[in-house]
């Protein structure tokens, strides 16, 4: 879905239309709040990383694939006019106060969406998946994955 708003000719195009008609619109993607949403989620203290096992699985294959990143990963948008709803998937590291990093993410993430859209944030999901403990069995399999292989 993408939201259609109108760019006030007064302050955006410089002029003084005493009216405050429209020259035009301005169209966001659901793809751009999402991916304004994602990086500031990873960019929060306490945030591992974002999506469930499967969407962190099926992101990596396709990471590899492209060769690039997807940083709406994990991150579900809901784009109005005026108005913008996201749904996020955490993994948060072990230490973090949950409900602190929560709100924290809730901050960063509206001010960094509502600052370069425009839109107002109304509602910000988080589902907490997993605490990440350092030194996990995940870290260990990328860890020897990376250095070497058993065989040849």
């Amino acid at each position: 879905m993408t939201t259609t708003t109108g760019s006030r000719s007064g302050s955006a195009l410089g002029t003084n239309d005493a009216e405050g008609g429209t020259r035009g619109t301005t169209t966001i993607a659901d793809t751009v709040v999402s991916t304004i949403a994602g990086i500031a989620v990873r960019e929060t203290e306490g945030i591992h990383s974002i999506g469930g096992g499967a969407s962190r699985a099926l992101g990596a294959v396709k990471d590899k694939v492209s060769r690039s990143s997807d940083p709406g990963r994990g991150v579900k948008v809901e784009v109005g006019e005026k108005q913008t709803a996201i749904d996020v998937d955490v993994v948060v590291e072990y230490g973090a106060r949950i409900m602190d990093t929560a709100k924290d993410l809730r901050d960063h993430v509206t001010d960094a969406v509502e600052t370069m859209t425009g839109l107002e944030v109304v509602e910000i999901n988080i589902r907490v998946l997993d605490v990440h403990v350092p030194g996990s069995e995940e870290d260990e399999d990328r860890e020897g994955a990376s250095s070497s292989s058993r065989v040849q």
